[in-house]
């Protein structure tokens, strides 16, 4: 399989060390080490991503205008094959999509933000992503997930769940559907966004978690973002919010020992710095107004979305125990809690910023 797949880009197996790389949820990705270079070779997971061809499509449009405006930043763009284009479609039992990328030496990705400088460097390269794009005009992009952060859709999908899903599972949740339910106006401020002049939307990478940026091993400065599967016309409260809800605990959705949950001043102290010290001049004053708000939108929709998936007897999150996503869920209803107790105070530190 991976000897036909490289002989595309005028790489021979026989000459190629190749060993399964990373641990991602969604695609699978190996490493190539073929004399002196080093690749990655991903297949995209077209369960998940229904149109492989618009993610590559995006990524050609991105590297094409960041060769042309923004040549000195480091965008990971996928190789082109020997016909020239940036991915292989492989035929058989079903259609299969591939790409390859230069391995970036001397980098490093992590799962865990276990200090603040690390959050305050992940911060300041979606932002500096957003920036750079801002002459972009991002209704170019085709949408990949389509409905990805829409809170409304979530919304409803929610109380369809609560409808037509497991009944037992229902009513044993019943707790949590009440809150979740009274939490509402989340979703309503969402909705004032989206009639509000002043909120603009932009090319958003919408999964900004850690393991997204690339780290200079030697300096563990950033050096930009990747997996860029996700990036479509947004609002910036999409990243804001992925980095609030998972580098302000110093523990995952996974834990649960909910009593280890916290809400780390100093760690949205670095968010707010990395992320507004690229983005400060982008976005208006009245959009601002909206960064403590996105922590509460991407924690409420995770907690949604966690929900919603158990009473529909798990068919989206893959699940390792009874009750994994009803775990996660209160995981995240907790976070949100901690969160919402801190807003006043994640306010005061917005505005001590310089």
């Amino acid at each position: 399989m991976h000897a036909s797949i490289l002989s595309q880009y005028g790489l021979d197996s026989s000459n190629c060390s190749i060993s399964v790389f990373g641990n991602g949820l969604i695609n699978q990705t190996w490493k190539i080490v073929c004399d002196e270079s080093e690749w990655l070779l991903q297949r995209i997971n077209h369960e998940i991503f229904r149109r492989p061809e618009d993610i590559m499509d995006n990524c050609r449009l991105l590297s094409a205008f960041f060769k042309a405006n923004h040549p000195g930043y480091l965008f990971v763009a996928p190789v082109d094959t020997m016909q020239g284009q940036n991915f292989v479609r492989q035929q058989g039992d079903g259609d299969y999509y591939y790409r390859l990328f230069p391995f970036i030496k001397n980098s490093y990705s992590c799962n865990e933000v276990n200090r603040p400088a690390l959050a305050y460097e992940a911060a300041r390269q979606f932002g500096k992503f957003t920036r750079l794009l801002s002459s972009f005009d991002p209704s170019q992009l085709h949408t990949t997930l389509p409905g990805f952060h829409n809170l409304t859709l979530r919304y409803q999908q929610f109380e369809t769940a609560i409808k037509e899903g497991n009944k037992q599972r229902i009513a044993r949740s019943s707790d949590m559907i009440s809150f979740l339910k009274s939490l509402h106006g989340i979703v309503e401020i969402f909705e004032k966004m989206n009639s509000l002049s002043f909120i603009r939307l932009r090319v958003t990478h919408h999964d900004a978690k850690i393991n997204n940026v690339l780290f200079d091993r030697n300096t563990d400065k950033g050096l930009c973002v990747i997996d860029l599967d996700t990036v479509m016309s947004g609002y910036f409260i999409s990243d804001v919010g992925d980095m609030l809800r998972t580098y302000l605990s110093p523990v995952s959705e996974e834990i649960r020992d909910f009593s280890r949950i916290e809400i780390r001043e100093e760690y949205f102290r670095e968010i707010a710095r990395g992320y507004l010290g690229e983005m400060r001049k982008e976005l208006s004053e009245d959009e601002s107004s909206y960064f403590v708000y996105a922590g509460k939108f991407a924690i409420y929709m995770q907690a949604l979305r966690f929900l919603t998936d158990h009473l529909n007897n798990d068919f989206y999150y893959q699940t390792k125990y009874a009750d994994h996503n009803l775990i996660r869920a209160g995981n995240q209803v907790v976070l949100l809690k901690k969160y919402t107790e801190k807003e006043a105070k994640l306010n005061e530190i917005l505005k001590s910023l310089p």
